[in-house]
């Protein structure tokens, strides 16, 4: 953690923060006492970064509605509270967003929504800026730390000043890249106490209908606020020589990190950068469209500000230039310049040396990778999960079917045994964090329905694809306190299932034997791995393997694993490659040695100097 973000420090100190950890430091100082989310890149260590402090409650939920419900409740009660998740767990919170915008706050109540634009870590690459129009928020995009700190801080203010939720989008970029950041001190916020209220936060029809209107006076109010807001900047132009071009040929309207790559790209431009980018401030907007020749909006994913400035009556351009799909860099935005005609065709570089492509594998000693085999063996129809385990959808595992959302692979298993065009038996696999994120409703309408399908719990005892957090199934809160752990094999069978086995999935004939046991059956059935993961939050590692040469046949069974630390020699047999373990990765999880036909997979012999330096498991 960073020195500074957790703890007190000197007022007016800096320390070099992630956008993440900015957001956190502004949630600090704003006085909030309650923090809460659910793990997902690129938002993760928002909450991670605050979780050593006593002053605040700072806890994970099961999914991001429930940290949605809980924050939305402590804003009632009177407290300063902050929601954090990533673009794709505000559809899962969407529900009480959408109406929260209605009853309105107590205390201020701020959401982060952390967008990946090139889906470097999702399944989808959505514009949340979406979600501030659609629901009637305000909407503030920071363009770096400094302003991820600033701009948390003023997100809390607004929602209390005008009785409203805040939603503070970042992009990967703003989370995890680090600038400068004045620390500031610690406001503490009186809790304002709860106020009933029923009229105002009882949503049935006769009452919410009396606060659609009060929504829509609320957005003007803001439209007022946001035209003389310093949060719009205007820079550069000819106070500052003109702009690149020459003259006032042409203004950019920017938001958010886009602003940052138009600077770097043009730096004597006229910019006009929106750090509230909903509602926008149109009156400026025109009044600075006016004084241009001509108007381009840079923005990376959808022409939100381009399509809401041309609805105005402002003549711009924008995505003819600048590419709707993936992130952008000052490379893509000095190329959109360039396609504009604003900028000249830059000289071209040759490239360097490249680099070797690795694919992504599971780790080595993954006790999800026996699992995968197994089904891929089985022949099964296999509907994944958002996790670690989603790899197995790759070469050499190659045994998942589809993977959609958190917890739909159990729903969508029920879907694909009802349709009957499957051969084969169905199975839904699904991690232990997102089985209680999602996955119990899809189990429950198994049991409901009688669908002849298996889930395969993956139980790795924590949120392994995001850095292993605690979840409801860990027995430990993220602040560290003891807690009642979610037991998987009794909450199964209170939904109604019958036949629920757990397996060692080191042990690949008792993993086997076990699944195609479960999918033989009629009905539903659970089957649930017990292994912690190898790499979080304590390394797993025990006495490493090693191949004995002369008795390695090149029959090449280990390498169906897709283990990293299992990797060719130049040593053939009848043009086949043998194999070597790499020690100093190996976990000594045995399965190699398992699917060895001539037993040439051996433990190192203690004492080498193969062996770890240290064990755990």
């Amino acid at each position: 953690m960073t020195p500074g973000v957790t703890r007190a420090a000197p007022a007016d100190s800096r320390a070099l923060l992630s956008g993440n950890e900015a957001i956190a430091r502004g949630a600090v100082e704003a006085g909030a006492t309650v923090a809460v989310g659910y793990p997902g890149t690129p938002s993760t260590e928002i909450l991670e970064s605050i979780a050593d402090r006593t002053d605040i409650d700072v806890r994970w939920s099961p999914n991001e509605k429930v940290a949605l419900d809980v924050a939305l409740g402590a804003s009632l009660g009177g407290a300063r509270a902050l929601a954090t998740m990533k673009h794709v767990g505000v559809n899962v919170a969407a529900d009480t967003l959408m109406t929260s915008a209605y009853t309105g706050v107590g205390a201020g109540l701020v959401v982060v929504s952390a967008d990946d634009p090139g889906m470097h870590s999702s399944q989808n690459e959505q514009d949340n800026r979406h979600y501030a129009s659609f629901a009637g928020i305000p909407l503030l995009e920071p363009a770096d730390s400094a302003e991820a700190k600033e701009f948390t801080k003023l997100a809390f203010e607004i929602s209390e000043e005008f009785d409203t939720p805040v939603l503070v989008r970042t992009t990967t970029r703003i989370s995890h890249n680090r600038g400068l950041v004045t620390i500031g001190p610690r406001v503490e916020h009186h809790n304002i106490g709860y106020s009933p209220n029923p009229a105002k936060r009882v949503m049935i029809p006769l009452y919410a209908r009396a606060r659609r209107p009060a929504l829509l006076d609320r957005l003007e109010k803001l439209s007022a606020y946001v035209e003389s807001s310093p949060l719009t900047v205007e820079s550069g132009g000819t106070e500052s020589g003109g702009t690149d071009s020459g003259g006032d040929e042409f203004g950019v309207v920017t938001s958010g990190i886009a602003s940052s790559y138009v600077r770097e790209v043009l730096p004597r431009a006229r910019i006009l950068t929106l750090g509230m980018s909903y509602p926008l401030p149109l009156e400026r907007i025109r009044s600075f469209a006016e004084e241009v020749d001509r108007l381009l909006v840079v923005e990376e994913l959808e022409p939100f500000l381009e399509t809401r400035i041309r609805a105005a009556g402002i003549a711009v351009e924008g995505k003819r230039f600048f590419s709707p799909v993936g992130e952008f860099s000052p490379d893509t935005v000095r190329d959109g310049f360039v396609a504009a005609g604003v900028l000249e065709e830059p000289t071209i570089v040759a490239p360097g040396p490249g680099t070797v492509v690795r694919p992504p594998v599971l780790c080595a000693g993954c006790p999800h990778t026996s699992p995968f085999m197994a089904l891929k063996r089985m022949g099964a129809v296999v509907a994944g999960d958002i996790g670690c385990y989603t790899l197995a959808a790759l070469q050499p595992l190659a045994a998942m079917d589809t993977c959609v959302a958190m917890g739909s692979s159990t729903g969508m298993a029920v879907g694909l045994a009802a349709s009957g065009g499957v051969e084969g038996p169905v199975v839904a696999t699904i991690g232990d964090s997102t089985f209680l994120h999602g996955g119990i409703g899809g189990l429950i309408d198994a049991v409901y329905h009688d669908a002849d399908i298996t889930v395969l719990i993956l139980d790795n005892g924590t949120t392994a694809m995001t850095g292993g957090q605690e979840h409801p199934g860990t027995g430990t809160t993220l602040q560290g306190a003891k807690a009642t752990p979610v037991d998987l094999v009794g909450l199964c069978r209170s939904i109604g299932v019958q036949d629920v086995t757990v397996v060692d999935p080191y042990d690949y004939g008792a993993m086997y034997g076990t699944l195609e046991r479960a999918t033989r059956r009629k009905g539903p059935s659970v089957v649930i791995t017990n292994r912690p993961c190898v790499e979080s939050p304590v390394k797993v590692r025990d006495r490493p393997y090693e191949v004995i040469a002369e008795a390695c046949t090149a029959c090449q069974a280990c390498m169906n694993l897709g283990c990293p630390s299992i990797v060719w020699t130049d040593e053939t047999v009848e043009g086949r490659r043998k194999v070597t373990i790499e020690a100093t990765t190996c976990t000594g999880c045995t399965l190699c040695a398992q699917l060895c036909p001539p037993l040439a997979i051996v433990p190192t012999a203690v004492g080498s100097s193969a062996e770890p330096e240290f064990s755990h498991g």
